[in-house]
């Protein structure tokens, strides 16, 4: 599933080429995703002018001149930029038409992804309203962190994959950040100290800023805006390497599961 460096490698591939575009068109091959099109959308987008483009978790936001379209890129989606008039191939659902011969489309095999309009403050819609911090912004922070999880008895890399409390932190970059905060996956949350708190906010923006460096992981289907697949699994220091030496220590990597998902960790690294 792309995750937040995923999308944001989407997000700052794509900018160059739509920001200030006007829309021509919209073309819906496939209304039903994980919710519906809207089937006014091609109305709603044509003669608008793309303004803005800015990522809230993992959801893409272009904001045009009288509302915002959000996009999310489901579990094996990706947008591509295109000529206009370039054949559709299978699973291909959607191409947002510009007036510079170019155009958008989302390829989505499994279809989980999401096309929807808002027509007010993009922070106020259902999807988004509830979310919490943003892991590279300034507000989190090691004492955010730390009160947050005072009364969470919950193993800490649950916690941290709770989006409403720090969005974006998926499964992939949850286990390599508490690898390289020196942390089990499953310690209970509210056993962390205030150091330790803040060295977890550390490792989580190091973590993604330099995946986003690296175009992101390419697991399954993805691919960035320009067709090229993202390189930070080349550098996984616990995720996907079960059994298979530590490269801190030699220690075998121990592999648990934890809320349906596998948790990666080196026993001797990580206290």
């Amino acid at each position: 599933m792309p995750e937040l460096p995923e999308v944001e490698t989407t997000l700052r591939g794509l900018e160059p080429h739509l920001l200030g575009q006007r829309i021509m068109d919209a073309v819906i091959r496939t209304p039903h995703l994980r919710w519906a099109i809207p089937r006014q959308l091609p109305i709603i987008l044509r003669g608008q002018t793309i303004r803005r483009l800015h990522r809230r978790a993992k959801y893409l936001l272009i904001g045009c001149d009288s509302g915002t379209l959000i996009l999310h890129l489901g579990m094996s989606g990706s947008l591509r930029m295109l000529p206009v008039g370039t054949p559709a191939e299978h699973h291909e659902h959607f191409d947002l038409v510009l007036a510079n011969g170019m155009l958008m489309r989302l390829r989505d095999p499994r279809r989980f992804g999401a096309v929807l309009w808002h027509g007010g403050d993009p922070a106020l819609h259902p999807l988004l309203a509830k979310l919490g911090l943003e892991p590279l912004e300034h507000e989190f922070d090691g004492e955010h962190l730390y009160r947050a999880t005072r009364t969470r008895s919950a193993a800490i890399k649950l916690v941290i994959m709770d989006h409403h409390l720090v969005v974006g932190v998926g499964n992939i970059y949850a286990n390599e950040a508490l690898f390289r905060a020196g942390i089990r996956p499953q310690l209970a949350a509210s056993k962390l100290s205030k150091p330790r708190c803040a060295r977890l906010v550390q490792t989580i923006r190091e973590t993604l800023t330099e995946a986003i460096a690296l175009g992101g992981s390419s697991l399954r289907d993805f691919v960035g805006s320009d067709g090229e697949p993202g390189y930070f699994q080349q550098h996984y220091w616990v995720y996907g390497r079960a059994g298979e030496s530590c490269r801190a220590c030699g220690t075998a990597i121990k592999q648990i599961k934890q809320g349906q998902r596998s948790s990666f960790y080196c026993a001797v690294c990580q206290k």
